[in-house]
C-alpha cells in the first residue's frame, strides 16, 4: 500500500506539481544503480578495468559491472561492461541483464531507459584456477 504525503496545511490544498520544483537526477546516480542492479542477475560477474582497450588485471567476479549511463530529459541510456559465467548461456544472460536494468532504473528514478547497451568482456569459470610451480 502506497501513500501520499503531502507538506502542506491542514486545510490548504497542495501546490501543483510545476510550482514544487524540479528533481534532476544525474548520469553518475543513474550509473551507480545500474551497476548495483545488475548484480542482480545470476552468472554476471564484474569487468575488468581497461587502459587504452587493454584489460589490465583479471575479470573480477566481485567487482560491479563498469556502467555509462547518458540522461537526457526523462530519458536514459546505459552501456555495460559485464563479464558471464560459463556455460551460461550469453544471449539469455544478456537479455536477462536488459530486462532487469531497465525494470529496476526505472523503478529506482522513474526515468524510461530507451536503450541498454552490453558489452561481454569475457567469460569466467566458477572455479578459480590456481598456478603451481612444479
Amino acid at each position: 500500500m502506497t501513500a501520499t504525503l503531502s507538506s502542506a496545511p491542514l486545510g490548504t490544498t497542495p501546490a501543483d506539481a510545476g510550482d514544487r520544483g524540479v528533481l534532476t537526477i544525474s548520469d553518475s546516480t543513474v550509473q551507480r544503480i545500474a551497476a548495483h542492479a545488475v548484480t542482480g542477475v545470476g552468472g554476471v560477474g564484474g569487468a575488468a578495468s581497461r587502459v587504452l582497450g587493454v584489460a589490465v588485471g583479471g575479470e573480477d567476479l566481485d567487482n560491479s559491472a563498469k556502467v555509462t549511463a547518458k540522461v537526457t530529459g526523462d530519458t536514459a541510456t546505459l552501456d555495460v561492461r559485464i563479464s558471464i559465467s560459463y556455460p551460461m548461456s550469453v544471449s539469455r544472460t544478456t537479455e536477462d541483464a536488459r530486462r532487469h536494468l531497465m525494470r529496476r532504473v526505472e523503478e529506482f528514478t522513474g526515468l524510461t531507459v530507451s536503450q541498454v547497451d552490453i558489452t561481454v568482456t569475457a567469460l569466467h569459470t566458477a572455479t578459480a584456477e590456481t598456478r603451481r610451480v612444479q
